[in-house]
């Protein structure tokens, strides 16, 4: 079972119908004593990081959250902003973020002939092996939909990378904790073997 976490920001109709298409029970919660319960986690997010840490933060799901994260050691993967959120800082706002994975979130320089937000299909470079990306085929490519992203501390974190711009970190892993900067619910096929992959771990 993964369950989804409900604080108000993301996908979480999509989410839940892309695990459900590929036959992975799901639930989406916003309960503190549903989350006590939960093994294996997706924060998904949409929208301004400080909004979401807000959030976060005043729903009484913090507490729970960082026990499940650094203390029970449950997998958790962070999506678009959600991955943003488990850096300890970012560019777009003021509060402190999450801080479970040694890395900051930047916001894409300008360069010429580059619009910001990053928006669209861009294919990955695979950094090192991982269970995430177990089966990944050369050319693989995800849908992207961001103004900011994530670097890590550990160049040994970062997983996939894609090119926008700058090369940034399209997929980390620290220790039972995952990012994906693309959107896999939009990402077709190639969404679908990763959400598969992240079911596995």
């Amino acid at each position: 079972m993964i369950t989804i976490v409900d604080y108000g920001m993301g996908n979480l109709g999509s989410i839940r119908n892309m695990l459900k298409r590929i036959g992975v029970p799901a639930e989406v919660t916003g309960d503190v004593a549903t989350l006590e319960r939960a093994t294996k986690i997706l924060l998904p997010g949409v929208g301004a990081f400080d909004s979401a840490m807000q959030r976060i933060n005043a729903s009484g799901l913090r507490a729970v959250l960082d026990r499940k994260a650094l203390l029970e050691c449950v997998p958790i993967m962070g999506i678009c902003l959600g991955m943003q959120l488990l850096t300890r800082a970012s560019e777009e706002g003021r509060l402190p973020g999450l801080g479970w994975i040694p890395a900051v979130t930047r916001r894409f320089p300008d360069t010429p002939g580059l619009k910001v937000p990053h928006m669209g299909w861009n294919v990955v470079t695979a950094t090192r092996d991982s269970l995430l990306t177990s089966g990944l085929a050369p050319g693989s490519r995800y849908y992207f939909v961001h103004s900011y992203y994530v670097q890590t501390d550990d160049p040994r974190d970062s997983v996939l990378t894609t090119r926008y711009g700058v090369t940034f970190d399209a997929v980390v892993a620290h220790r039972n904790l995952y990012g994906a900067q693309f959107h896999p619910e939009k990402s077709h096929k190639y969404g679908m073997s990763f959400l598969s992959n992240f079911a596995r771990v």
